[in-house]
Parts: structure tokens; sequence; C-alpha cells
């Protein structure tokens, strides 16, 4: 395990979500999965207790530990993507898997994980500052998925 992991806990299902994510993201795997050795408040003993795996690179620790506390967007993954096509890949992925939209690029899993698909060239645009920027942030607000084109258009005037 690395010295920093993040710590998400899920409900029951910290293994789908980590095949998902596998499944899903380059550079990401499911390294372990461990199981109780007793009898716990939210499972039982021989039930999936914890999943080691990596997000786009991103140590992380799935923590099956009951209905007690929800996700929300207060923590999110970013996926900075180079494209249309590769925007609208991971952003039906999850989506498509049971997740719902959210607005300005952000999308949530079934499992209640937040992401921002988040094209590079939002990214740089806004990192451009002056009118450019507030162009770009100017529409990338009335969007849901990010739009390549619009900003690239919004970018230009």
């Amino acid at each position: 395990m690395t010295k920093n992991t993040i710590c998400l806990w899920y409900d029951k299902d910290a293994e789908a979500a980590a095949r998902f994510y596998a499944e899903t993201f380059p550079d990401s795997a499911v390294h372990a999965v461990h199981r109780a050795p007793s009898d716990y408040p939210s499972g039982n003993a021989g039930d999936v207790l914890t999943v080691e795996f990596t997000v786009a690179g991103v140590a992380c620790l799935g923590l099956n530990g009951g209905p007690v506390f929800k996700h929300n967007e207060a923590f999110s993954f970013q996926i900075a993507t180079d494209d249309q096509d590769e925007t609208d890949r991971y952003w039906n992925a999850i989506v498509g898997n049971g997740g719902q939209e959210s607005a300005c690029g952000w999308c949530k899993d079934k499992w209640g994980i937040s992401w921002q698909i988040t094209p590079r060239v939002l990214t740089e645009a806004l990192a451009a500052g002056g009118a450019e920027a507030k162009r770009a942030f100017e529409a990338m607000m009335g969007m849901t998925k990010i739009d390549v084109a619009a900003i690239k258009a919004a970018r230009r005037g």
C-alpha cells in the first residue's frame, strides 16, 4: 500500500465499483480484495471488507462500511480528457452505468462518487485568464457534459 491512499466508503459494493473503474479508466486496476475476518456492524465474516485499487494512477481503498455515510460533491475525481471522443467515452460510461448527469462537466456514478470529466481545452482556457477565460467559463456554466467545440468557439470569441 502506498503512503497516501484515498479511502472511499461504500455501502457494500466496493469491489464492483473498483472493477468498473479499472475497466473504464486507463492506469487503473484492482490490486487486492480483503475479506472480513469476523462479523462487523455492516457485514459478516467472509464478506468483502476492503478493496485496494487505483483510478487513473491514484491509489484508493474501497471500504464496505455500510449505509451510514453517503458521498457528496465535496469529493470528486477530476479526469482530464484530450478531445470530445474521450470526454464522451468517460461521461457515457459513468452516466450509462446507472449514474447521473450534473452541471459543468460533473456527473455521479451509481455508487454516489462524483466525477469531473474535464477537457484540457477548458482547463487551458480558464488558465489563460481575461476575456478568453470569462467566455469559456460562461459557456461551461450552461453545459452538463462539456462540449469541446463550444469551449473552443468561446475561447476565440
